[in-house]
């Protein structure tokens, strides 16, 4: 099994994937254990003064102006945690619950925090154990960082709430602790604080949405070259010069993709001999600008994500110094913007692409296939109905497009009166990463069957496989009308596990 060693210095994307996803083991770093045990001491040495210091001997947000006695602090640390573990609707997904209780591990270890080291070892023993807290749909503005999210994950270090076991089976927290030799935290002064003030919930979505957009936007260029060809288009657009003119770098990338897939191709191009179609239409033609435009968007995602992976995020923070420092690092607009930014291009992006599918089951505009790709148009309604589920996912996917960050609304009596809604940006992107999924998913098996219907004409090598490929998995051909939905859910794995793209790149060699 993999191990993830966590150090000062922040964490990677693919180490949040395979922590979140794939259960890799958890370590504390050297240089972490003895961050966590020096940023300690200045902790200690604050609370041991009379003076407040905010979050070691004072209430929090608007009752920050209390200043708490010792005799109090354990209870005050204890209360935050149970108080703001307030969250409400389904459960989130296990790999989002992992990711955020990782990634405020990751930030814990950055000895900026003031987190005991014993406290940063039971949340690593947590993860390795498989125990999952119960993180509700609701609760988090994303501002003062995922606060009802990472409470609910603090609830199950102090041994309270309920978690979900390596078995799938919701027990009490404090059972599942038990029966893995975990020992409850009994929290201190700050580290309730410092367990639930980060924006790692948002950045836990965002980095596996990356993960995933990077194999979608993959898989469009190569659905989007099997349309092109099933359509008889020209790979003449697709020229590197003429992207060279233009240099975006996804641009090229999406260009060169299709490119390579349509190498070797017996169909393209016969549209020079149809003298109504002088260009083909922009779906088709403009496929690279707008899949490019998206690849940008992610590189222009990743690089913020990398910084948020690299930084220390927590109110107040211990400095080297000695200080311990109030600031407003807990805010989630950096996150909150690159994630409404990719809802916006995987909506486009799912919209040009059912805009391919219904070009090719339309009799007037597909350049000789028969209606909707049925068996006997008439009898069969082909794919008809498969290009509605498509039209709804593409509607829904333009409302999950509206921006959560353009909204605000202010809380704890108006202390926090600006939020980033970073959270509610990230759960709508999970919905319309999925959703993307399933559009080329249609797109793909429209493509294939359409490909498939041009007798007489030969597509190219890469085409060849990925249709061989998609019927191995289960996805059937051309022919009278049959149960789609199996057809459908099949294809959607198909796409989503990779393995377009992986039959593809047999022939091609890696994509871009």
């Amino acid at each position: 099994m993999q191990t993830v060693v966590l150090g000062t210095t922040g964490t990677t994307a693919e180490d949040v994937v395979a922590v979140a996803r794939h259960n890799a083991r958890v370590e504390l770093g050297e240089d972490a254990v003895t961050a966590l045990a020096a940023a300690r001491e200045i902790v200690d040495a604050l609370a041991a003064k009379p003076d407040p210091v905010y979050g070691v001997s004072t209430g929090f947000g608007a009752l920050a102006t209390r200043h708490i006695g010792p005799d109090l602090r354990a209870q005050l640390q204890r209360n935050i945690v149970r108080s703001h573990a307030a969250g409400m609707g389904p459960r989130v997904e296990r790999e989002v619950v992992r990711a955020l209780m990782f990634l405020r591990l990751k930030t814990v270890c950055s000895g900026h925090t003031g987190v005991r080291p014993e406290v940063a070892r039971t949340m690593a023993d947590i993860l390795n154990a498989g125990i999952t807290p119960v993180v509700h749909e609701y609760g988090s503005l994303g501002c003062s960082g995922d606060l009802a999210p990472l409470s609910h994950c603090a609830l199950t270090l102090m041994g309270e709430g309920e978690a979900e076991g390596p078995d799938g089976e919701l027990k009490p927290a404090g059972e599942l602790l038990a029966a893995h030799g975990i020992a409850p935290v009994e929290l201190r002064e700050k580290e309730g604080l410092a367990l639930l003030n980060g924006t790692d919930g948002m950045l836990g979505m965002l980095v596996m949405a990356l993960a995933d957009l990077d194999t979608l936007y993959k898989s469009a260029d190569v659905t989007a070259a099997l349309s092109l060809e099933a359509l008889l288009g020209t790979d003449k657009v697709l020229a590197p010069e003429l992207h060279a003119i233009r240099p975006h770098p996804g641009q090229s990338a999406s260009a060169a993709n299709m490119l390579a897939v349509l190498a070797g191709s017996g169909l393209t191009g016969h549209h020079q001999d149809d003298a109504p179609r002088v260009q083909d239409a922009y779906s088709v033609r403009c496929a690279p600008q707008v899949a490019g435009a998206g690849r940008d968007t992610l590189a222009h995602a990743r690089t913020v994500a990398e910084r948020e992976l690299a930084s220390a995020v927590d109110n107040p923070v211990v400095l080297p110094d000695g200080r311990v420092e109030s600031n407003g690092n807990f805010h989630g607009a950096p996150v909150a913007y690159v994630l409404d930014f990719l809802a916006i291009a995987a909506a486009d992006l799912g919209s040009i692409a059912e805009r391919r599918t219904d070009r090719l089951l339309d009799k007037n505009r597909s350049h000789g296939l028969p209606p909707f790709l049925a068996d006997d148009a008439g009898v069969d309604s082909g794919l008809m109905i498969a290009q509605y589920t498509q039209a709804a996912l593409v509607s829904e996917m333009k409302r999950l497009a509206v921006p959560a960050s353009a909204d605000s609304i202010p809380s704890s009596a108006m202390q926090e009166d600006h939020v980033s809604m970073g959270w509610s940006a990230a759960r709508k992107l999970r919905t319309a990463v999925g959703n993307l999924n399933r559009i080329i998913a249609v797109e793909l098996y429209a493509a294939t069957r359409a490909i498939e219907l041009r007798t007489g004409l030969t597509p190219a090598p890469a085409s060849r496989a990925a249709i061989d490929a998609v019927r191995k998995a289960g996805v059937e051909g051309p022919g009278p009308d049959r149960y789609l939905a199996p057809d459908l859910a099949a294809a959607d794995t198909f796409v989503r596990e990779g393995r377009l793209v992986a039959a593809v790149e047999q022939v091609t060699g890696p994509l871009a």
